[in-house]
């Protein structure tokens, strides 16, 4: 133990720090840029966006600096109360949190807005880390995957709840971890059928999707018994199960898309599948950032010089949409060189977690590799039109102190149990 505090500065992963604070620095960059229309404004000005989102980033040291201090086995032995405390924060959100633009998805103290979701997503990968890691632990048993299921949908449940669709489609993320381990690939084609089956409840409605998808089953199990007069003898109870699991998930998606989901959210929806003419502007924000990247050419227009991000013509550019004034101001040159950071951090994670010898650190390494790419695709996928606004946000580039303490914790975790592979467990 002595001989691991006296070098674990030494074993860390310098690659790995130095590509987050190549990112966090960038990304800072952008955010003063997209925050900023009069540029003349004193930089550290705290009553900024990119004042406060700097003194977050200079609070973002001690915090790396408390992750480090404790030993890794501390992350392994406590990961399931670290979960627990989680959804405990989670559910206060109902008692005692704010609604901020629909959401219930913060508590104040004092000013200040800390969103409990962000480091959910840390403490969710160490549960799932610790459970899969039990070397009694068999993944191919359904008992055990359906523990693996409550411990990655519980928290998505809560934040759905409050409502953020967005950031509970970040726990579908979990499921490369899972694959990883040895779960079958069907649940992640399963998945995909699944939001298929959802946009097409959602396109055509409940009753027409039910009739179509209970006919199509009955179809198969006709097949089956046509081919082997036995077929339904055998499988009898599984295909009940289907009626009943399809069923549920149609008629469940249409009270979640009237119940739970915001007009707002139903409105995205409703103009991406073409149910709704888009007379309120509301895919106004993704056609003013395709417009504002477009814009920046091969390489921008240079630093602080874009004007449609200097003329604040896409709302909240300094959040989920940091990633356009990437794109105008540093063209497609800087937008390329931000990915290929992003898949430099990715890789050094997957490789340094395959080199793992403790099964627990690499099984974090996987899921927190799974979270970060799950928010690069979804993001930039938003951003340049691809895919619908969920508010999922840019990691270490876009504004806000919970998601920049929620990667860090996040990265810093796994450099921690990186240090520590090199020392017996």
């Amino acid at each position: 133990m002595r001989q691991e505090k006296n070098n674990i500065f030494l074993n860390l992963d310098w690659l790995l720090i130095l590509l987050y604070f190549v990112l966090v620095g960038f990304g800072w960059m952008n955010i003063y840029a997209a925050s900023s229309t009069d540029t003349s404004q004193e930089i550290f000005d705290m009553s900024t966006k990119y004042g406060k989102q700097l003194l977050w980033i200079s609070l973002s040291i001690p915090l790396i600096i408390f992750i480090l201090f404790f030993n890794s086995k501390f992350y392994e032995r406590f990961a399931s109360l670290l979960y627990l405390i989680s959804i405990t924060s989670l559910i206060g959100l109902f008692l005692f949190g704010k609604n901020i633009n629909g959401a219930t998805s913060w508590y104040n103290f004092g000013g200040i807005g800390i969103q409990p979701s962000e480091f959910a997503k840390a403490f969710t990968a160490l549960a799932v880390a610790k459970l899969m890691s039990d070397r009694q632990y068999n993944l191919k048993l359904m008992k055990n995957q359906i523990k693996a299921f409550i411990i990655i949908f519980t928290p998505a449940f809560f934040i759905t709840l409050q409502p953020d669709p967005g950031s509970a489609l970040i726990y579908l993320s979990f499921f490369f971890v899972l694959n990883r381990e040895g779960l079958t690939l069907s649940y992640i084609i399963l998945g995909f059928l699944a939001i298929l089956l959802f946009l097409l409840t959602l396109f055509f409605g409940s009753k027409i999707i039910l009739l179509v998808s209970f006919g199509l089953i009955t179809i198969f199990i006709l097949y089956g018994i046509y081919k082997n007069k036995q077929f339904l003898r055998f499988n009898g109870l599984r295909f009940l199960f289907i009626y009943g699991a399809v069923g549920l998930f149609i008629l469940g998606v249409g009270f979640a898309y009237n119940n739970i989901f915001e007009q707002r959210h139903r409105d995205r929806f409703d103009v991406l599948l073409g149910r709704k003419v888009d007379t309120k502007n509301i895919g106004y924000n993704s056609y003013q950032s395709e417009l504002t990247i477009s814009s920046g050419g091969f390489l921008g227009k240079g630093y602080l010089q874009g004007d449609r991000t200097q003329g604040d013509f896409v709302p909240e550019q300094h959040t989920d949409y940091i990633f356009s004034t990437v794109g105008e101001e540093w063209g497609f040159l800087g937008s390329s060189v931000v990915i290929i950071l992003f898949i430099f951090l990715l890789y050094r994670i997957i490789y340094l977690a395959e080199k793992h010898t403790n099964k627990f650190g690499r099984i974090y390494g996987y899921g927190i590799a799974s979270i970060l790419f799950f928010h690069v695709i979804v993001n930039i996928g938003m951003v340049i039109g691809l895919l619908p606004t969920v508010g999922i946000p840019l990691p270490f580039f876009s504004y806000g102190g919970s998601g920049l303490w929620g990667f860090t914790l996040l990265l810093f975790i796994f450099i921690r149990l990186d240090a520590h592979k090199k020392y017996d467990w």
